[in-house]
């Protein structure tokens, strides 16, 4: 399974799956069966109505200029839903930048011109040949743009939220944890479980030296017993508030 490392502004690591052939045309079928429906009933809507009962070349010009979104579709929905189609939300993936940066409209624009020879030029073979061979699943166009295709899909676990799991019972240890916000308390979640993970002692105790000042905390807590304690206590409050 190919993963994409991302280093965010926090300097935490966070691991994605990359998309390779399968799911993405999974997602292209979908969107060529809504664009399918929707020029067959720009079709119908201009041979039917009475509105549209010219000579041939005033139809054509009329389906022309209906079906023009068409054209436009992918690119515009990647802009507009932030690097999703249609398609790519019901199979729940998404083009970012590989560097982890936000994704700019050029980013899609480039992307997108380049379908050209991705999709369209021998049979689609350079596309999926560049999606197989890269280490990144990446085409032609991802290339120049700089993009990759992940998964967006949810785990839904508790361990992938700021939630903590805590008893009726608890009884919170710092008060002040409520000076902390949301973005706050996800970070260090984040930070919390990686460098537990990974036995990186020197991060934790540098995290929790970054509670203490932030927080005017003394104690005699050892690292993890600490900081465990500090995401417990928020969920506490922020859940009893």
């Amino acid at each position: 399974m190919g993963k994409l490392a991302i280093n965010t502004a926090q300097n935490v690591n966070l691991d994605y799956k990359l998309i390779g052939l399968g799911e993405r045309m999974v997602a292209f079928l979908i969107d060529g069966i809504i664009l399918i429906t929707y020029i067959t009933i720009m079709e119908n809507l201009v041979n039917l109505s009475e509105i549209f009962d010219a000579d041939g070349w005033t139809k054509r010009g009329f389906l022309g200029l209906f079906t023009l979104p068409a054209f436009f579709y992918s690119v515009l929905c990647h802009i507009i839903f932030g690097g999703q189609t249609v398609g790519k939300m019901i199979m729940k993936i998404k083009v970012v930048r590989f560097d982890g940066t936000p994704t700019q409209w050029y980013n899609f624009m480039v992307r997108w011109m380049l379908r050209i020879i991705d999709i369209w030029l021998f049979f689609s073979s350079i596309g999926i040949l560049s999606i197989l061979l890269s280490d990144k699943k990446q085409r032609v166009g991802d290339a120049a743009a700089g993009t990759v295709v992940i998964s967006v899909k949810k785990k839904h676990r508790i361990t992938s939220t700021i939630l903590e799991d805590i008893n009726d019972d608890y009884v919170p240890v710092f008060s002040n944890v409520t000076q902390l916000t949301d973005k706050d308390v996800r970070i260090i979640k984040e930070a919390f479980t990686i460098s537990k993970k990974n036995n990186d002692f020197k991060t934790l105790t540098l995290l929790k030296n970054k509670i203490c000042d932030t927080l005017g905390i003394e104690t005699k807590l050892y690292d993890v017993k600490f900081i465990d304690t500090i995401l417990k206590d928020y969920n506490y409050y922020t859940q009893n508030m």
